[in-house]
């Protein structure tokens, strides 16, 4: 199972306090269908306002990414050009 972490405060109001947890996943897509369907509203939130960073590397746009049995997957929100 990939392990997921985030200190994002709005992950944390959605996960009621969790910041890491274990989802079974093959590559992100399906990643964010285990996290919405776990925690309501938080794989829309990483799909729309958050980068993700896989085993170390960071990826903008991730839908596609493999995820292994040992990953680990962080959550981050993305900063906006301004």
């Amino acid at each position: 199972m990939a392990r997921v972490s985030s200190i994002s405060g709005q992950v944390l109001e959605l996960t009621g306090g969790v910041g890491q947890f274990e989802i079974e996943a093959a590559d992100v897509r399906s990643l964010l269908r285990a996290l919405e369907a776990r925690y309501p509203g938080l794989g829309h939130l990483v799909d729309e306002g958050m980068a993700i960073a896989i085993d170390g590397e960071v990826h903008q746009d991730a839908l596609h990414e493999p995820l292994h049995a040992d990953s680990e997957v962080v959550l981050i929100p993305r900063i906006g050009a301004g």
